[in-house]
């Protein structure tokens, strides 16, 4: 009994070509959490697929109804052992975004896993489909190999909702606050900093959705016969924004920075390099905070985005000054930042400026911003072992540059969250053609193996010295 054989067991499952089996069953169910329609299908991914693999591996399982009406429901699993040292607690979400069929590349479906070289393409496989089943495949073989006794309890969620916003998870964290009680959580979600390097992070930036309308009057007129006449909202609206962030994507609100970038965080992001892939985008180095990495400003400040802009007709424009315009923006934002007085400083900001026909809005989306400590024992404890199982040090994000919903684990439950993602940043998640990459996914199932493992023969031990501190 060794971890040796523990990874060597969990990439068998790899080699042999059990876990593409595994996850092409998961990718085929249609999980798609916008559609209001997949409620049958949503129940059926925990039912029929993830009940029976985890009550085979002992777990007790039950599926919770969602407290938002006609929203999709939650698996709740346990498996207890008598004289655990102590409680790990893990997350997925089997829902999937729409599947936009008929946008993928020629000889790609969506609900079927195609293979091309290194890459597995289908809906799920990045997002988080591949994930979970990368984390519950190397938990089985641990398991198999220490003969059943890990000497600690774990417990997972699964929701169905993730890409509909996690409607009701904080609700039902809250409401099972005792049956979810842990010490810590680790799980896997989003895009490694880059497909050559394991990346442990620690929470994630906050997103706060808002739209700004101007509605000048009830239709539009003949630009002939008016131009020059009449306040065009299209224009009002885009210097209301040029006002917000300037023309090098510089926040111009002194309420939506960030008070500090915390020296521990500009220490962890020292060595981290964003961008660079095969199929990254550029970056724009004179682009946002000046002064600022490119890692520090993705991952350690704050960015205001406008998502969309409309005014008039852009499909079919006719020579007349449209009556309104709208833009849908949002910001990504880092602990330190109050979101609750977002909208205050934006309406003060455009109104001291005589923007007062800018009306604005907040939306129903939005994730906190979390963060643990970078010198937590646990995350001291989770880089030695990714390092021990890749011979590589891992980078170590002090929160992701996007958003998950980290708060209901963090502050809800209080646990300290570790963050182990598979995928890399040119996945396409949310887009056509996802996929996943198989040497990443390989190296994955050795590094989970691996946690596994250790938090049997260490994890005690670290959860005692973080308990004493």
């Amino acid at each position: 009994m060794s971890r040796d054989q523990a990874i060597a067991q969990t990439l068998a499952c790899f080699d042999d070509g059990r876990f593409q089996q595994t996850l092409a069953r998961r990718v085929a169910f249609r999980t798609e959490s916008q559609d209001a329609a997949s409620g049958p299908i949503l129940h059926a991914y925990l039912t029929e697929e993830m009940v029976p693999q985890l009550q085979a591996l002992g777990f007790a399982c039950r599926v919770v109804d969602n407290p938002v009406p006609g929203k999709s429901p939650f698996l709740l699993a346990e498996r207890a052992e008598e004289g655990a040292a102590f409680t790990l607690l893990t997350y997925g979400h089997g829902d999937v975004v729409r599947g936009y069929d008929a946008q993928w590349r020629a000889g790609l479906k969506p609900w079927d896993i195609v293979v091309e070289g290194n890459r597995w393409y289908g809906r799920g496989t990045a997002d988080n489909k591949g994930q979970h089943t990368i984390n519950l495949t190397a938990l089985e073989q641990v398991l198999a190999v220490r003969s059943g006794r890990l000497g600690y309890n774990v417990k997972i969620i699964l929701e169905m909702g993730e890409e509909d916003g996690s409607p009701g998870l904080n609700a039902v964290c809250a409401n099972e606050r005792d049956a979810l009680a842990a010490d810590l959580f680790i799980a896997s979600d989003g895009p490694r900093v880059s497909a050559s390097r394991a990346t442990l992070f620690l929470g994630s930036r906050g997103v706060f959705n808002f739209d700004l309308h101007v509605k000048l009057r009830d239709g539009g007129h003949h630009s002939g016969n008016w131009g020059g006449l009449l306040r065009n909202p299209g224009i009002r609206l885009a210097h209301a924004i040029a006002s917000l962030v300037d023309e090098r994507g510089r926040i111009q609100v002194p309420g939506l920075r960030p008070t500090e970038l915390p020296a521990s965080v500009r220490e962890a992001l020292r060595d981290i390099d964003v961008g660079g892939g095969p199929d990254d985008p550029e970056i724009d180095l004179d682009w946002g905070e000046p002064g600022l990495t490119p890692s520090e400003r993705v991952i350690g400040w704050n960015s205001l985005e406008v998502l969309a802009f409309t005014t008039g007709n852009p499909a079919m424009p006719v020579h007349a000054i449209p009556a309104e315009a709208r833009a849908h923006c949002h910001m990504r934002y880092v602990v330190g930042s109050d979101p609750t007085a977002f909208l205050d400083h934006i309406r003060e900001h455009l109104q001291a400026r005589g923007f007062t026909d800018v009306e604005v809005r907040g939306t129903d989306v939005h994730m906190a911003a979390t963060r643990l400590d970078p010198d937590d024992a646990w995350v001291r404890w989770g880089l030695a072992s990714i390092e021990r199982s890749t011979g590589r040090r891992p980078a170590l994000l002090p929160n992701l540059g996007g958003s998950l919903p980290n708060d209901v684990f963090s502050e809800t439950l209080g646990l300290p969250t570790l963050w182990v993602p598979h995928s890399y940043p040119a996945c396409s998640q949310h887009a056509p053609n996802e996929h996943i990459l198989a040497d990443v996914t390989r190296e994955s199932l050795q590094i989970m193996a691996g946690l596994f493992w250790d938090l049997a023969e260490q994890g005690p031990g670290v959860h005692q010295e973080r308990a004493a501190a």
